[in-house]
């Protein structure tokens, strides 16, 4: 009995040290806000010398004729319909695939996982090309689009096992009370895949807040550029770099994310818990 407390005890430890290790890039970030560049680089101490929200204040104002007001803004308009649309699509896709029989349909779903093996850079020019002769350069709808017509087999592929783990006979009961397949999949299943829905809206909304190289490439006009174009454009190689600044917008700018999550972390974490059932 009390070598398990002990092996308890030592195991509690070990989270503890990995939970500091994890956590302190964050802490890193958060205090640098607060120092001036000569603390940043002349010192090991986390804590600064004094707190102030000057390089909260003077950050937010950004390096150009665009606050990062602008920037949020932008970040919003491309993030939340694409993760939006990539939910929708992916549902009703994952749906087709998991209920319904149709010609091609193995082949169909062979072609849909095997793009999961494609890395994105690879068919990057590709695109670019594509949608230059579209005319949708410069514009969000690169990523709206895509997004509309389930394009990400990730999301397909995890909604598919979760609906394959409901129960078929929910299905043939709604069948039994006049519902239609639309119906019984927005009455019956969508309900149902709220877990799932949600891991999927969770990670389409990180991966494109995050994303920097999409965005670059798709996205000219200063106007228009997202937040994570916007950090990047803080830094200027020939300009005396206020890094205090650059960690303030940082911080704003993961805020929002940790939010999400610790909001929906029960829904996450049974919606990535359940994806792989069956039955």
């Amino acid at each position: 009995m009390k070598k398990k407390k002990i092996n308890k005890v030592i195991i509690y430890i070990l989270i503890v040290l990995v939970g500091i290790i994890m956590v302190y890039p964050l802490l890193w970030m958060i205090m640098a806000s607060f120092k001036t560049n000569s603390e940043i680089f002349g010192s090991v101490k986390l804590l600064p010398k004094s707190f102030s929200l000057d390089s909260f204040i003077e950050g937010w104002k950004g390096t150009g004729q665009y606050t990062y007001g602008t920037y949020f803004l932008n970040t919003i308009i491309l993030v939340v319909p694409t993760t939006l649309f990539t939910v929708l699509s992916s549902a009703i896709v994952a749906y087709g695939f998991s209920r319904f029989r149709f010609p091609g349909k193995k082949i169909l779903l062979g072609v849909l996982i095997a793009t999961l093996m494609l890395p994105s850079t690879v068919v990057i020019i590709p695109r670019y090309t594509l949608y230059n002769s579209l005319g949708w350069l410069d514009t969000y709808l690169p990523f709206y689009v895509p997004a509309l017509l389930a394009c990400n087999a990730f999301f397909v592929y995890m909604l598919i096992q979760f609906i394959r783990g409901i129960p078929r006979e929910l299905d043939e009961a709604a069948y039994i009370d006049g519902c239609g397949s639309f119906k019984t999949f927005s009455t019956i299943l969508l309900p149902l895949m709220k877990p799932a829905l949600f891991s999927a809206g969770l990670f389409q909304f990180l991966w494109t807040y995050n994303d920097f190289f999409n965005s670059l490439i798709y996205i000219n006009s200063v106007n228009k550029y997202p937040i994570s174009l916007a950090l990047r454009t803080a830094i200027d190689a020939d300009a005396n770099i206020q890094w205090n600044e650059i960690m303030a917008m940082s911080v704003v700018s993961v805020l929002p994310l940790i939010v999400l999550y610790f909001m929906g972390q029960k829904y996450f974490v049974q919606g990535i818990a359940t994806s792989g059932l069956k039955g």
